[in-house]
């Protein structure tokens, strides 16, 4: 072959390796969506604390984790204002709660969802789990049942449902019930009977007995109970 046709044959090799580089489909771009866990814990963290879990809720999550093998465990804070104007405050948590579960149930169906909450946030997971009907200001945002039937356990802490419901979670809910644990420490006002239908006041919310949760024992209690149910 003479060097003429060499250097035409060349040049059409290089041309058609340029079109079909344009032309090939690209792996560059956003990264792969992370795979769904085996696990996933949505929180809503106490009145005023600042965006994220919380003290109780990271305890109690640290706790999980230490509890379930090789199990993978994601985390969803519940986005809400978490703040002392309760009733427009949980009910926002509420509507963020009820959003992202029924996401997760739809995109990860084998992914066991567990549903936690202190305080305020505590409140927030009756919202969405065993409210029926609006009391105080607060709306209920009820999972359907087919979405319930994805939630492996509750973990609440510092609950006051008992001024709304008259019991805690674990007693009046048919869907719930039997999978959550609701503790109470001793003393609390928040979540002993008080009176019906009252939003906890700034002194009950910030009593010695309400912010004793971190360093109770209670968190690893609960982590002990849902990791049993996962």
């Amino acid at each position: 072959m003479s060097p003429r046709r060499i250097a035409q044959f060349l040049a059409a090799a290089l041309v058609a390796t340029g079109v079909a580089l344009l032309s090939a489909p690209t792996n560059i771009g956003p990264a792969s969506a992370a795979p769904c866990p085996d696990v996933e814990v949505t929180f809503a963290r106490a009145t005023t604390e600042p965006p994220g879990v919380g003290v109780v809720g990271q305890e109690f999550i640290d706790s999980l984790r230490s509890q379930v093998g090789g199990r993978s465990v994601a985390v969803y804070p519940v986005n809400y204002p978490a703040s002392e104007d309760f009733a427009p405050s949980a009910n926002a948590g509420a509507s963020d709660a009820n959003a992202h579960v029924q996401a997760m149930a739809a995109n990860c169906p084998n992914t066991k969802i567990v549903l936690g909450g202190y305080s305020q946030g505590a409140l927030v997971i009756d919202l969405i789990t065993i409210a029926q009907a609006p009391v105080a200001g607060l709306i209920p945002a009820s999972l359907p049942q087919d979405v319930a039937d994805h939630v492996a356990a509750l973990a609440l802490f510092g609950n006051p449902s008992d001024r709304y419901l008259g019991a805690p979670v674990s007693t009046v809910s048919p869907w719930y019930g039997a999978k959550a644990i609701d503790l109470c420490a001793p003393g609390d006002p928040v979540c002993t009977p008080g009176q019906l239908f009252a939003v906890p006041t700034h002194d009950e919310m910030f009593s010695a007995a309400h912010l004793s949760y971190p360093h109770s024992g209670m968190p690893a209690q609960a982590a002990t109970f849902v990791a049993s149910h996962l």
